[in-house]
């Protein structure tokens, strides 16, 4: 049988952008390789947006027949659908690593699949503060537009993360995929999820932008020092922590 054909068209980085961050069939895994994902991270801010979007299309509606509290929790719950819950789960991961005292150690936790108990508190505190955000967005005027913003930064945010920073597990992680790529598509990334936080939510949108930045800065420090590096589970972990970010600012400032 002949190997798939990875010659890149047109909307291969798209396709695969799509692919790698959501459940949405746009192609089989045979037909997105690693060098087509490189091509995607440009795209990444864009497919978070369209996460975004659909959520805060399902909490309008949904508020229109239930309380904000519930729709806000069913928004949360699409996005997670959507995204194969892939960031909850680096997310889980990541904290449970904190139980092991050594890089290694540290390494072989997040490798297991099972949830720990500082990954199900970790899920829960995420999951509860993201719905309160929600909840106080929905009582603002053109607030859900922050959804889009934040789905915007905090892909724009990992895939930065993910193409400037060394994988901790050396080839062998998911975080290997961003591996080579090209600098200056992570600033393309940045670049656009700027742009479209700006377009959504205005000058909160620019403050959100400059939390997310702050915090990837501190992340990619935190993990560098701890794990020399940067894994799948800790870029999950790095989107989660700015999608909370951008939502929290939002509600702070609108």
């Amino acid at each position: 049988m002949p190997a798939p054909d990875h010659r890149p068209t047109p909307l291969a980085g798209a396709r695969a952008a799509v692919a790698f961050l959501t459940l949405v069939p746009v192609a089989r895994v045979d037909e997105v390789g690693p060098a087509d994902v490189g091509r995607g991270t440009i795209y990444f801010p864009l497919v978070g947006a369209g996460v975004g979007g659909v959520a805060a299309l399902v909490a309008w509606a949904v508020a229109h027949v239930l309380p904000p509290t519930i729709a806000a929790l069913a928004a949360v719950a699409v996005g997670a659908v959507l995204t194969g819950a892939l960031h909850l789960d680096g997310l889980a991961d990541t904290a449970d690593g904190y139980g092991g005292r050594t890089r290694a150690r540290v390494l072989e936790i997040m490798r297991d699949h099972s949830v720990g108990s500082f990954g199900v508190v970790a899920v829960v505190l995420d999951v509860g503060l993201r719905t309160a955000a929600v909840t106080a967005l929905m009582a603002r005027p053109h607030g859900l537009l922050l959804l889009v913003a934040a789905g915007a930064l905090s892909r724009s945010a990992a895939a930065g993360l993910g193409i400037l920073l060394p994988d901790a597990r050396g080839g062998g992680g998911q975080a290997a995929v961003l591996g080579g790529v090209a600098p200056w598509r992570a600033a393309v990334a940045v670049a656009v999820g700027v742009v479209v936080a700006g377009l959504c939510a205005g000058w909160a949108g620019g403050v959100a932008a400059v939390g997310v930045g702050a915090a990837a800065v501190l992340w990619a420090w935190h993990c560098m020092r701890r794990l020399g590096g940067m894994t799948g589970d800790t870029l999950g972990a790095a989107s989660e922590a700015g999608e909370l970010v951008v939502l929290l600012t939002g509600a702070a400032l609108r």
